[in-house]
């Protein structure tokens, strides 16, 4: 009973695992080694700390609150916010941005490279409409996603990975080199802002509903069992994500003196892969993106079709997976850059309310859960946030960001947020002991 338990534990954590590992994930490590150079280190960390630690913390966040769901945990704010926030987080990560990109980079770097046109529409169409379809398949089986991603997927997703790193490390491309100018200085906090972009900690709260079923129909029944349960499975997957990124930062480290300085992460594997097996290079990499992208497109359809089909029950799960599967694909053809670009303002959004959200939730008894502390400190935040979000979209208020820049440490390195969190949280705190007595 107990290695069958634990071999439930593994197979849930490669899971949680492939259903992280996805585009952004293959294409921003390398990107970061290449910028960074010796100052990789420091970048790495500041990536591995929002690219897993915050990830694998929002999905033990869930099992923690004991909440149902993300909707419910948000609306210890607000009911309202709760609605609003989840629905803004799913479509982020959903047909917004995330499920259109897995498209995108999968056509890109898995098969516009066996193309001698170097791609067309109707090769993007055509491709689009064969890993929809596909994608759609399997979200409609989601009763068997633990064995669909978990024992066939990923197997084959990390040894196509490992053939690659391997060589990486056996025989180095060349040695690395001096950072670019963005990493010069405050390489761990530009690493940090670089984790953002793969959504990770906003769909660890998506995920975390499916790791924690996935645990309850492997047999966890009380809250301690499957929060233990959980927080094994989550570190098995931090560990293969770390080991990972790491591994493909380096990569992206040693490549320059070989392959030279490429526009993204996505170029410098294809050179890499090339450099190493040749003709077999391409093939090698195409296995690996579209293993990658197909295994986060599964989860994410099938993760925003039933919250959806909670909040809007007249609509059947198997309508809204149609209705995101195509919306998405037609997303997906304005292009990969188009997607990244217009995602970035909305991500330095909600990335703060997220981590913000998550930090309350695990102080939650030393405050009792008390109301005014989560508004007020979500509500400071949103201020910072909503600003992070503009400059990052190109719309700079200098007034405002002048006096952040003044009184706010870290604003610009996109971490102004945090004090203003701290202090609505102290605030909040005080709020509620002088409301206390109004109560009676």
């Amino acid at each position: 009973m107990s290695s069958r338990n634990s071999l439930s534990i593994i197979t849930v954590g490669f899971m949680l695992f492939a259903l992280f590992f996805g585009a952004g994930n293959l294409i921003f490590p390398p990107q970061l080694g290449q910028a960074a150079g010796e100052n990789l280190f420091a970048a790495n960390l500041g990536f591995i700390i929002t690219g897993v630690g915050l990830p694998v913390l929002a999905v033990l966040t869930l099992g923690i609150s004991g909440k149902s769901n993300l909707q419910s945990l948000a609306s210890q704010i607000h009911p309202l916010y709760g609605l609003i926030f989840t629905v803004a987080l799913y479509l982020t990560i959903g047909p917004f941005f995330a499920l259109p990109r897995t498209n995108t980079v999968a056509y890109e770097m898995g098969i516009m490279p066996f193309l001698n046109d170097s791609g067309s529409n109707w090769s993007l169409l055509i491709f689009t409409i064969i890993f929809f379809g596909v994608s759609l398949y399997f979200s409609l089986q989601s009763k068997k996603l633990v064995d669909i991603i978990g024992k066939l997927l990923t197997p084959l997703l990390l040894i196509v990975i490992a053939l690659l790193i391997l060589s990486a490390f056996f025989n180095p491309i060349g040695t690395i080199q001096e950072p670019t100018e963005a990493y010069m200085t405050n390489s761990f906090f530009k690493g940090f802002q670089e984790g953002y972009l793969t959504m990770d900690v906003l769909a660890a709260f998506v995920f975390g509903i499916i790791i924690i079923n996935a645990m309850k129909d492997q047999g966890a029944v009380s809250k301690k069992e499957l929060l233990v349960s959980t927080m094994k499975a989550a570190l098995i997957a931090a560990a293969l994500l770390a080991i990972v990124y790491s591994s493909l930062a380096y990569l992206g480290a040693i490549s320059v003196s070989g392959i030279g300085y490429m526009d993204n992460g996505g170029a410098i594997l294809a050179a890499a892969s090339a450099f190493y097996f040749g003709g077999y290079g391409k093939l090698i990499l195409g296995i690996i993106v579209v293993a990658a992208c197909l295994t986060t497109s599964i989860g994410l359809i099938t993760a925003c079709a039933s919250y959806f089909n909670e909040i809007v029950p007249k609509v059947s799960y198997k309508a809204w997976t149609i209705i995101f599967t195509l919306f998405s694909a037609v997303v997906s053809n304005f292009g990969l850059t188009t997607i990244i670009e217009f995602s970035v303002p909305v991500l330095s959004m909600l990335y703060p309310l997220a981590m913000c959200l998550m930090v309350l939730t695990f102080l939650n008894p030393l405050f009792k859960g008390k109301k005014e502390v989560y508004q007020v400190s979500i509500l400071f935040t949103f201020i910072v946030a909503l600003f992070d979000g503009l400059n990052a979209a190109g719309i700079k208020i200098q007034v405002v960001n002048e006096f952040f820049t003044a009184v706010l440490p870290l604003y610009t390195v996109g971490l102004g947020w945090i004090v203003p969190a701290i202090a609505g949280g102290i605030l909040g705190i005080v709020l509620s002991f002088i409301k206390k007595p109004y109560k009676c």
